[in-house]
């Protein structure tokens, strides 16, 4: 009854009220392609709770976290320190119980937090306003190429190679719901330039780019500002890693009319990819065309300070199908923790934060590079780079995994994103935080210098020449 309080009268009754005859009836408008025919391999139809617990905890345990061996995983997942004090706040039942504000009039606490990560927000993006979070960097990026559609008017919209693969995805996604053109650019490895300038013309609504890009390369990309304002365009600057924000020229400086960015490095974990949040900024002229929820600060007919969600015209419950976006809630438990951690940082502990990562990332990038076969692409980089391997990336990533003794997670085999791009194969994304030691950087250079060692003798080992069958 934990897990199943209803009874089979009470579903009968619950069907007959919506007028269905079964459950399956409720989805008829998914293909049947789609559909699990059948229990799932693996698993049995019932067990005692205490089998079902031993049964997943002994199936969690074949996972390798990311904090139990050292890992360079990236990739738009970034491994930070979280100070402590962020989850003990975020748990308090101020914030917990009232995480999105369905009344914000009783949720001043909350939309004061809001207020605060805007704030935060159009500082980091250097932009003059930000929406109250979005549900991932991934949907922002979609809801931003909407976003730049009814602003201009335009269904024509132009994608980097160098935007993360899924964020390319999600925003393909939105092109074939709602029916607008996308052109997507092929990857170009770093440090090789990507020439988007010429793909503007009357057109085009947007150009979707991202800085760092998904090989973790550098770019400026004021020119390409420059050139989508001449003919009417925007240029969207997409950010995967927002510790960079503390390092780098922001977008805002460099042109961008719409900034989005996924926040899960400040004050979020890991979590096997979720909840995240994602962060939402645009110039001041654009703002009633941004997508979710947007908090302000007023005062009451006392003339005290007091929060309010302002420019809701935009939101669903009012304007039906001509909403601005899909999105109903934000990821407002996720910005508040982003919120904490930035502000334990302050400026300057932010900025060193960022500085801290780069470092660590060079220092990497200049051991990796010494070891002969190995080959580090970027000539400009944060705390993420792409290195060539001898051999095949996943094989070796793979091969660290699962050692027995002293595992490492190496970094993100980029053939995992592009499975038809042979060309790619060897190549390995490798990402560094402040949470990366010597040590561990001494564990995977040791670990790829043993493995070329071992590639070189299998080849050089007589057994592996060819035999000769002649006379």
């Amino acid at each position: 009854m934990r897990y199943l309080p209803l009874t089979d009268d009470d579903r009968r009754a619950m069907l007959q009220t919506i007028g269905v005859a079964e459950v399956e009836d409720l989805f008829c408008d998914v293909p049947a392609a789609a559909r699990q025919n059948g229990p799932f391999a693996g698993l049995p139809s019932h067990l005692p709770e205490h089998e079902v617990e031993r049964l997943i905890g002994a199936m969690a345990a074949k996972n390798l976290p990311a904090s139990a061996c050292p890992s360079f995983l990236g990739a738009g997942a970034y491994r930070h320190h979280v100070p402590a004090i962020v989850d003990h706040l975020i748990q308090r039942g101020e914030f917990l119980t009232s995480y999105t504000p369905y009344q914000p009039e009783v949720s001043q606490g909350t939309l004061q937090a809001l207020f605060e990560f805007q704030t935060f927000v159009t500082m980091l993006t250097g932009m003059e306003v930000a929406n109250a979070s979005m549900y991932d960097g991934a949907t922002a990026c979609a809801e931003a190429v909407a976003m730049a559609n009814r602003i201009t008017q335009r269904k024509r919209v132009v994608v980097s190679g160098g935007l993360h693969p899924h964020w390319r995805e999600t925003v393909a996604t939105m092109a074939k719901m709602t029916g607008y053109e996308t052109r997507l650019a092929q990857p170009l490895l770093p440090p090789q330039a990507e020439e988007l300038a010429h793909e503007v013309d009357s057109l085009t609504s947007c150009i979707v780019v991202q800085n760092p890009d998904v090989f973790g390369q550098l770019r400026d990309y004021s020119a390409l500002a420059e050139a989508c304002h001449a003919q009417g365009a925007l240029l969207i600057v997409a950010v995967t890693e927002a510790v960079s924000f503390g390092l780098i020229s922001s977008p805002g400086t460099m042109g961008a009319d719409i900034v989005v960015a996924e926040g899960q490095s400040l004050g979020n974990s890991l979590s096997f990819g979720g909840p995240y949040l994602g962060l939402f900024a645009c110039r001041e002229k654009h703002m009633r065309h941004m997508p979710g929820r947007v908090c302000g600060q007023t005062v009451d007919a006392e003339g005290k300070r007091g929060y309010v969600l302002t420019l809701s015209t935009r939101e669903q419950h009012i304007r039906r199908e001509k909403a601005t976006s899909n999105i109903c809630t934000n990821s407002g438990l996720c910005a508040l923790a982003f919120t904490i951690h930035l502000s334990l940082l302050g400026e300057e502990g932010f900025k060193r934060l960022a500085a801290l990562n780069h470092a660590k990332a060079c220092q990497l990038a200049e051991r990796l590079a010494t070891i002969p076969g190995i080959r580090v692409l970027n000539d400009s980089f944060f705390n993420e780079f792409t290195v060539e391997l001898p051999e095949p990336a996943t094989e070796i990533v793979e091969s660290m995994a699962m050692r027995r003794d002293n595992p490492l997670l190496a970094g993100v085999p980029l053939a995992r994103f592009y499975p038809e791009r042979r060309e790619l194969e060897r190549l390995l994304l490798v990402a560094v935080t402040e949470l990366t030691t010597d040590k561990d950087m001494d564990a995977l250079v040791e670990a790829l210098r043993e493995r070329i060692r071992s590639r070189e003798r299998d080849a050089a080992s007589p057994l592996s020449m060819p035999i000769s069958c002649g006379h």
